[in-house]
């Protein structure tokens, strides 16, 4: 057999990616095609014989790059999504060439053990218990999914119920105890392990979002049987944090599980000027957060966070007589995520935090939420435009004229111009355009120039 031709289609791919990432700077942000064309360029019939596979790379990148969003670029506001940073990207680039399947220490131990690193670093930064489980998933769904389901566990355990051997009928009901702004996430979960979206029970938030300890208490009052509370480190429009610390207090004496929801909010805790708004969060049982957001590594990395890792396991744990399961206190991935077989995601993370180090990563996240301000505080200054949040982390919320109409409108030229792109939201009633900053590649002036073509359009 002939060796593979590995510098071919190796070496297409690496030219097309440097010359995508050398030319954001420069590039418009939004997608310059639309289906049809993409249609055109991608389609055709199923391909009959094979191809030249550095071709195969060439074609690709020629028909899929007019319909890239540059989410990576330093002028890309939307839906919070951060951008990978060079390290990051190079030990992604790893990942893949290695294939490793971490799901099985005997599968792969450097996966297994730089899951166990990254684990404990991650833990110090972020201020958690030092003895916390982790697990890798995609993304803050399947993080809350998890640790939703160690939770299940638990509180059915101290009910005398064992939700793994007997299921859910005739289980005592269990109540999920949600701020009103939560994250629909935290509805797909209960959905996803058969609670069911009427086991949640919204509780009343202040005018941030941000849930109210005297209506928790309410909630908390208004019934018995095992509870679940789901709180909010990052309001998905406002960025306001939930007060953490109060929450833990009046949830441990219901004998609650606390659940903490830190898409991205969690990572104050890594900016000693920040971690003020987290206070309190070491006293919860479960966390998720996503490191594709302000870590910056690419998708997907999602991280979920245990106090109790007897019921992590419990919750998530497979034994199967076809598998080599480790038995010399080895870690076996599989125990802690809803997957057999996944890529090695800890590899990426390990790599930013390595060559980032605390200082540096409480230096990204600073630096966002300083642009954040940059961005209300010029926007706020022109007439016509108010920013409607306390800009208190990476979000804000721009109305124009005061009027959904023309702020509906200004959003969409906005991501038509390719200036910059972020996206619209409603706010307590109101449209509202939404503000994200969360890219490593992010200068001031980038905001400048994007302020300056919101504005232009906003006036046209």
């Amino acid at each position: 057999m002939e060796q593979p031709d590995w510098k071919g289609p190796l070496g297409e791919a690496l030219a097309r990616a440097l010359g995508y990432l050398e030319g954001l700077p420069e590039r418009p942000v939004g997608s310059q095609a639309r289906r049809a064309e993409l249609h055109a360029g991608l389609g055709g019939p199923l391909p009959e014989t094979p191809s030249d596979p550095r071709e195969v790379i060439a074609a690709l990148a020629t028909a899929a790059e007019p319909g890239l969003l540059a989410s990576p670029s330093g002028r890309f506001f939307g839906f919070v999504i951060g951008g990978g940073t060079p390290v990051a990207l190079a030990a992604d680039w790893l990942t893949s060439t290695w294939d490793q399947n971490a799901g099985l220490f005997v599968a792969s131990p450097a996966a297994s053990v730089a899951e166990e690193v990254v684990g404990g670093w991650l833990a110090e930064l972020l201020g958690l218990p030092e003895h916390v489980s982790v697990g890798f998933v995609t993304g803050v769904q399947m993080a809350n999914f998890t640790a939703m389901a160690a939770a299940r566990h638990e509180v059915l355990r101290r009910a005398g119920w064992d939700v793994e051997a007997s299921g859910l009928v005739g289980a005592p009901p269990i109540r999920v105890l949600a701020g009103q702004g939560r994250h629909d996430t935290i509805d797909r979960a209960a959905r996803y392990l058969g609670l069911g979206r009427a086991a949640i029970v919204p509780v009343e938030a202040d005018d941030q979002g941000r849930m109210r300890p005297d209506a928790l208490r309410q909630a908390l009052g208004h019934g018995d049987g095992p509870v679940i509370v789901c709180a909010q480190a990052g309001n998905v429009n406002s960025g306001a944090v939930d007060p953490i610390g109060a929450i833990c207090e009046l949830a441990r004496q219901a004998d609650a599980w606390v659940h903490v929801d830190g898409a991205f909010g969690l990572w104050a805790a890594a900016s000693p000027r920040l971690r003020h708004l987290v206070a309190g969060v070491d006293l919860a049982d479960s966390w998720a957060t996503d490191a594709h957001k302000w870590l910056n590594v690419p998708y997907d990395s999602g991280l979920m966070f245990c106090a109790h890792p007897q019921a992590h396991q419990a919750a998530m744990g497979v034994r199967a007589s076809y598998l080599i399961h480790a038995s010399g206190g080895e870690r076996d991935e599989m125990d802690y995520t809803p997957e057999f077989s996944r890529r090695a995601r800890a590899f990426p993370v390990y790599a930013t935090i390595r060559a980032l180090g605390r200082s540096g990563v409480a230096e990204l996240v600073e630096r966002s939420c300083a642009l954040a301000s940059r961005f209300a505080e010029q926007l706020a200054a022109a007439d016509g435009v108010e920013v409607l949040n306390e800009v208190v982390l990476n979000q804000v919320l721009v109305r124009f004229a005061d009027s959904d109409t023309h702020t509906r409108k200004v959003v969409d030229r906005v991501q038509q111009d390719g200036t910059c792109w972020m996206s619209g939201t409603t706010w307590r009633g109101r449209a509202a355009m939404r503000v994200s900053v969360a890219d490593w590649s992010t200068e001031e002036a980038d905001v400048d120039r994007s302020v300056a073509a919101i504005l232009r359009l906003a006036a046209e």
